[in-house]
C-alpha cells in the first residue's frame, strides 16, 4: 500500500480507494494466474526434461510479474523423487502468489462488501500449510492443490481467484464513471480516450452482426503506465480478451478453451505486423474440454494513427469470435473441416460473419432446402460438398451466408430468407444433376473412341506394314475401357448420396457392357496375322465397326439431348431424341446381318482355324457391343420418359 492510500485510509474514507485497489487488484489478477501457469508448466518440464523447454517470457511481461527470475525457473526446476521438486524461486513465488491474493481482496474490503469475508476465510483455510519450502522445494500434491480448477475435489487458489476475478468485474463495472462510446472506463488520462474510442469503433462497426447473442462487453482504466481494456467477447467463462497499451506498444492476450477458434482469431491478423507467441494449453477442469488455451500476440504502431487503426481493426474481430465453434461444427456437416474454416474465415474477412446464419437454422435450412430442390429424394447423410462438388457447395454457402446476414439486418421474415435458399440452391442442383449426365456423356464419348479405334484400323490393314496398328487400337482401347470403368465407380459412389443418381448409375451399368465388348474385340485383333486378312473378311469386318461408330455416336447424342427434354422445354430435344433412340434399335437389327456376313465369309476362306477363332469371336464381341447399345439406349428413353411423367 503506498502512503498515499495509507493516509487516506487512516482518515477513514477507504472507499475512495475502490478504483486504485480494483487496478492493482486486476493486475495481481494477471499476475496470480502467471505464477500458477509458471508452476505447472516447470512440474511438467521436471517430469519430462527431454522436452523442449517452455518460452514464458511473454506472458511474465504481459502479466506484470517483474522478476527475471522467474524466465529461467522452468529450466531449472528438477524431480526430486518421492513427488517433490526443487524449484529455483519456489519460496518467492508462494509468497508473491499469497501477495497477490491479498491485492485482489483489498477492494471488496474498500468497498465493504459482503463476500470480503468470504474470500478471506478461503485464503486462510487454503494457507492452513505452507505452499512451499524455504529451501525452494514444492510438493507435486501441492502444485495440483494450488492450480486445480475441478471443485468436486475441493477449494484451491486456483478457484478462489477465478471466483475473484468475476467479482472484480462486477465491481469495475459499478464504479465505472464514464462511458466511453460504450465501453465502461474509469481513471482514464490523456489519449486514453481517444485509444479506447478507437477500439470500440471498431466493435461498434460489426457488433449488429451478432445479433441478439450477449457479449462483447468492453471495461478500460489505466493500470501503472498502461491501458488496459478488456472485453469478454461471448457467454464462455474461458473465452476473455485483454488488450495493454504502452505507448504505441500493444499486447493482446486471448484465451480460449477451443484451439481452433485461437489459431482463427491470430489468422485475422495476417496483414498487421504481429507477433504471436506460443500458444500454451493449460489443464483446468473447471473449463469446458477440462482446460483453455492462451496466447499473446504484440504489434508495434508506428505512430498514433497506427495504434489508432490497429485497435479500430482488433476491436472489430471479436463478433467473429462468438459461437465460432458451433458454426464450425454446423458447417462441417456440410462440407470438409477444411472448407468450413476457409468459408468462416471469409466471412469474417467479408465483414458478412457466421451468426445470422445459425440464427436463420444452419444446416437445417440447408437440408430443408435441398429436401425440396430433390423432391423428397435425398439420401439420408449426404452433405453438400458430395452433391454439388466441392466449388459449387462454397459458393452456395457464400451466398446463404450473404443473404441470412443482410436479410436479418435488413428485419426480413426468416420464411422469406428460407425461400431465397431453396431458389438459390435449385439452381446448383439442377447444374448437379447435368453434372450427371456429363458422366454418362462422357462414358459414351469413350465408346466412340474404341468403336472409332476398331473401325480405322479395319479399313487401313490392307497390307502388312499398316497391320501392326492394331496392337496400338488394342492399348489405347484398354485405356479407354478403365476410364468408362471409373466413369462407373463414380456413380455408383454418388448413388449412395442421392436418389437422382441411381438412375445414372443404372445406366451406366448397363453401358459399360458396350466399352466392355468393345475393347475385347479391338483385343481379339491384336491376336490377327497380316496375311489371313483377306478382303472378303475385312471390308464386313469394318463395316461392323462403322455401324458400332454410328451407334455409339447415336447413343452420344440422345444423353446432350436429353439435358434439354422437361416438360416446359423444345420439342425438337425430344424429336431428336427418340430419333437417335430408334436409330440405335435399327443398328442392333443391322448388326445381326453384318455378322452373318461375316462368318460367311470365314466358311469360304482358307484361313487357318486358329484365326478363325479370332475373327469369329471379334464379330461376336462387336454384336453383343450392339446390343448392349440397343439396352442402354431403352433405359435411357424410359428414364426420360419417365421423368417427364412425374414432373
Amino acid at each position: 500500500m503506498s502512503n498515499k492510500t495509507h493516509i487516506v485510509s487512516a482518515i477513514g474514507e477507504r472507499f475512495l480507494l475502490v478504483p486504485s485497489l480494483l487496478n492493482e487488484a486486476l493486475a495481481a489478477n494477471d499476475r496470480a494466474k502467471y505464477l500458477l501457469t509458471l508452476l505447472q508448466t516447470a512440474k511438467l518440464h521436471a517430469d519430462s526434461p527431454e522436452t523442449v523447454v517452455p518460452d514464458l517470457n511473454a506472458e511474465r511481461l504481459a502479466s506484470g510479474a517483474s522478476s527475471a527470475v522467474y524466465d529461467t525457473a522452468v529450466a531449472e526446476t528438477v524431480s526430486l523423487g518421492a513427488d517433490m521438486y526443487a524449484m529455483p524461486g519456489a519460496a518467492m513465488l508462494c509468497a508473491a502468489l499469497r501477495d497477490n491474493l491479498l491485492a485482489m481482496i483489498a477492494p471488496f474490503e474498500a468497498a465493504q462488501k459482503p463476500e470480503t469475508v468470504l474470500f478471506q476465510q478461503r485464503l486462510q483455510a487454503l494457507s492452513g500449510s505452507p505452499w512451499c519450502g524455504e529451501d525452494d522445494s514444492i510438493s507435486g500434491a501441492m502444485i495440483a492443490s494450488l492450480t486445480s480448477g475441478d471443485s468436486s475435489r475441493g477449494d484451491s487458489v486456483h478457484l478462489l481467484i477465478m471466483e475473484m476475478h468475476r467479482s472484480l468485474n462486477s465491481l469495475q463495472n459499478e464504479i465505472a464513471t464514464e462511458s466511453v462510446d460504450g465501453a465502461l472506463t474509469y481513471g482514464l488520462k490523456g489519449e486514453d480516450r481517444a485509444l479506447v474510442a478507437a477500439f470500440m469503433k471498431g466493435v461498434n462497426r460489426t457488433r449488429p452482426l451478432k445479433f441478439e447473442h450477449p457479449g462483447l462487453g468492453s471495461t478500460a482504466t489505466r493500470i501503472g503506465g498502461k491501458l488496459i481494456i478488456q472485453n469478454d467477447i461471448g457467454t464462455t467463462d474461458a473465452h476473455v480478451l485483454v488488450v495493454r497499451v504502452d505507448g504505441t506498444r500493444v499486447a493482446v492476450t486471448c484465451t480460449d478453451n477451443h484451439l481452433p477458434r485461437l489459431l482463427f482469431f491470430q489468422g485475422m491478423f495476417a496483414g498487421w505486423d504481429v507477433m504471436w507467441g506460443d500458444v500454451r494449453s493449460l489443464a483446468d477442469q473447471a473449463f469446458e474440454n477440462g482446460g483453455y488455451h492462451l496466447c499473446v500476440g504484440s504489434h508495434q504502431a508506428r505512430n498514433k494513427g497506427d495504434l489508432k487503426a490497429y485497435l479500430a481493426h482488433l476491436g472489430s474481430r471479436l463478433v467473429f469470435l462468438i459461437d465460432w465453434n458451433r458454426a464450425r461444427k454446423r458447417l462441417q456437416i456440410l462440407v470438409p473441416k477444411e472448407d468450413a474454416l476457409s468459408l468462416l474465415s471469409w466471412c469474417a474477412a467479408n465483414d458478412i460473419g457466421h451468426m445470422g446464419f445459425l440464427k436463420a437454422g444452419g444446416e437445417r435450412m440447408i437440408f430443408d432446402a435441398l429436401q425440396f430442390a430433390a423432391g423428397g429424394n435425398l439420401t439420408y447423410g449426404v452433405t453438400l460438398a458430395e452433391l454439388l462438388g466441392r466449388e459449387a457447395a462454397l459458393a452456395f454457402l457464400r451466398f446463404i451466408f450473404k443473404a441470412c446476414t443482410r436479410g436479418l439486418l435488413d428485419k426480413r421474415p426468416l420464411a422469406m430468407i428460407r425461400d431465397e435458399a431453396r431458389v438459390e440452391l435449385s439452381g446448383y442442383y439442377h447444374n448437379a444433376q447435368q453434372n450427371l449426365l456429363d458422366l454418362a456423356s462422357n462414358h459414351a464419348a469413350l465408346a466412340v473412341e474404341i468403336a472409332s479405334g476398331i473401325r480405322d484400323g479395319l479399313l487401313t490393314a490392307s497390307n502388312s506394314a499398316s497391320f501392326p496398328c492394331f496392337e496400338m487400337i488394342g492399348q489405347r482401347a484398354k485405356e479407354w475401357e478403365r476410364k468408362a470403368d471409373d466413369l462407373v465407380t463414380r456413380a455408383r459412389e454418388l448413388a449412395k448420396l442421392s436418389g437422382q443418381a441411381d438412375a445414372i448409375r443404372q445406366l451406366l451399368e448397363t453401358a459399360d457392357d458396350i466399352t466392355d465388348e468393345l475393347e475385347e474385340a479391338a483385343f481379339h485383333l491384336t491376336l490377327l496375322k497380316p496375311e489371313v486378312m483377306e478382303e472378303e473378311i475385312r471390308l464386313p469386318l469394318a463395316a461392323f465397326a462403322r455401324l458400332l461408330v454410328e451407334g455409339a455416336q447415336e447413343y452420344l447424342k440422345a444423353i446432350e439431348n436429353a439435358r434439354g427434354i422437361h416438360r416446359s422445354g423444345s420439342p425438337e430435344d425430344m424429336h431428336d431424341f427418340l430419333k437417335s433412340i430408334h436409330r440405335i434399335t435399327v443398328i442392333e437389327q443391322e448388326s445381326d446381318t453384318v455378322e452373318r456376313a461375316v462368318r460367311k465369309a470365314l466358311v469360304n476362306s482358307h484361313v487357318d482355324y486358329r484365326q478363325v477363332f479370332v475373327i469369329a469371336e471379334t464379330a461376336k464381341k462387336l454384336e453383343s457391343s450392339a446390343d448392349a447399345l440397343m439396352h442402354t439406349g431403352m433405359i435411357l428413353r424410359d428414364q426420360i420418359l419417365g421423368r417427364l411423367m412425374e414432373s
